[in-house]
């Protein structure tokens, strides 16, 4: 299964984005999603996994959950918008890692791009940012595949932020 793993687009989508994601089985857009479309578009060309962010509205978050966790080919994935990053989690985080760890621990918020083990033992990704808001100056994604509970093939998608 081919995944597109994507967060802080803060209302921004194109067709850079759109390209990678119909190349995908599924979308996964860890928050900070800024404007429906953004989703919208996603889930036109292929199924789309989401959860909010601290900037999304009462529509967004009566959409999408704070968290959701849920099983690909054998991957056990959580996925939040404010995780923190190893060592240091948000609160609250950490210890639920440890009593209900997750394979892949995805998270978005900080606009920098991680990929890492975490400090339970599984992988911990955040994409960075792929819209246009925030101090980033390259836009980031990860494509990756999951087959038989493994990642493979993990690769970063990078390009120039636009301006506004």
């Amino acid at each position: 299964m081919n995944i597109l793993l994507l967060s802080d687009t803060h209302g921004h989508i194109d067709d850079h984005i759109l390209k990678h994601a119909s190349a995908c089985d599924e979308v996964w857009h860890a928050g900070d999603i800024g404007d429906l479309a953004v989703t919208d578009a996603l889930s036109e060309v292929t199924t789309c996994r989401a959860v909010y962010g601290n900037i999304d509205d009462q529509i967004a978050r009566r959409t999408w959950p704070e968290h959701v966790r849920f099983e690909v080919n054998g991957l056990r994935v959580w996925m939040t918008h404010i995780g923190g990053r190893p060592p240091k989690y948000a609160k609250g985080i950490l210890p639920e890692l440890r009593v209900h760890p997750p394979d892949l621990f995805v998270c978005g918020h900080s606009h920098i791009l991680l990929v890492q083990k975490g400090a339970w033992g599984g992988l911990h990704m955040n994409p960075g940012a792929a819209g246009i808001s925030g101090f980033h100056k390259v836009c980031t994604m990860l494509t990756f595949e999951v087959n038989q509970g493994q990642i493979d093939n993990l690769r970063v998608i990078e390009w120039p932020r636009a301006r506004r």
